[in-house]
């Protein structure tokens, strides 16, 4: 009898509180996934959290069942270290409870078959989540993919190919503070071997870059142009640029005209590396004529 009052109890309070319920989903929910992701305890995705059909909406198919669903989170507490999983804002209605949260980590394993980067990353995200029977049972999660992946430099950022096309636009009018601009201050910038400026490689430094190759080319040749330049969007923040080397030497006259390849890399929209590639032959042939 006791304990047949002590539910006509709760019933009553849930009753008169239409609120109750929703607090204690919220509760149970967001301590549930602090202790899953932070303390990396999977073994808390079960059927005392968990409704046995728990679904994760997904494309191409949703994870369906307990263990589908262990397994697919499995990737993000083996795949990251250094994890820090916050819950910015959480509420509820109903059966409903939408979160905004934070994952921050360090990527030192594998990660839905990406190999350790070793890049750090920091991400928000939005969850739409169904309750059931005091349960986890739907849950929809929504961030921006492009840029967890650029983050993990698996895509390279969309700006990359528009700040070293404005480097070669720039070069082309003789805008040099626009070129530097461009560069770390840490820039590591290297000629191709035995090319007439390869001597000071590797060149540290948008002020090294300047005095050993731009304006050793500007003082040495009558002319300097890039020609037919084609741009390529490589993976992990790199930029290859194909084209042809056409100018003047001033001091025989004669003509350089050879194809070339650059090899750009970028970091938070910065040119931190470059590597060129030429037929550093001709070049010696021309300037030695």
């Amino acid at each position: 009898m006791k304990k047949l009052l002590v539910l006509i109890s709760i019933f009553l309070i849930a009753c008169s509180n239409p609120n109750a319920q929703v607090e204690i989903d919220i509760k149970m929910y967001t301590s549930t996934w602090d202790e899953i992701i932070n303390n990396n305890n999977l073994e808390l995705i079960n059927d005392a959290h968990f409704d046995k059909e728990i679904t994760l909406i997904s494309s191409p198919e949703n994870i369906v069942g307990i263990e589908n669903f262990k397994a697919y989170y499995a990737n993000y507490v083996i795949g990251f270290s250094d994890i820090k999983f916050t819950i910015i804002d959480v509420f509820g209605q109903g059966d409903k409870i939408v979160k905004h949260w934070n994952f921050k980590g360090t990527h030192t394993g594998d990660f839905f078959g990406i190999p350790a980067t070793g890049k750090s990353i920091s991400i928000d995200g939005t969850t739409l989540v169904k309750m059931k029977n005091g349960k986890i049972a739907e849950e929809q999660d929504f961030m921006d993919n492009m840029a967890f992946m650029q983050q993990l430099g698996i895509v390279s950022s969309p700006e990359n190919v528009g700040i070293v096309d404005n480097v070669y636009k720039a070069f082309a009018v003789g805008d040099m503070p626009t070129v530097l601009a461009a560069m770390d201050t840490n820039i590591v910038w290297n000629e191709a071997e035995n090319f007439p400026y390869a001597d000071g490689n590797p060149y540290k430094g948008p002020d090294a870059v300047l005095n050993g190759v731009f304006a050793r080319v500007g003082g040495e040749w009558e002319y300097w142009n890039l020609e037919d330049i084609n741009l390529h969007d490589m993976s992990n923040d790199y930029v290859l640029a194909t084209g042809r080397y056409q100018a003047k030497y001033k001091k025989n006259g004669a003509i350089l005209d050879a194809q070339m390849a650059h090899l750009w890399k970028l970091k938070d929209g910065k040119i931190v590396s470059f590597q060129q590639y030429t037929d550093t032959k001709q070049a010696f042939d021309v300037v030695k004529k």
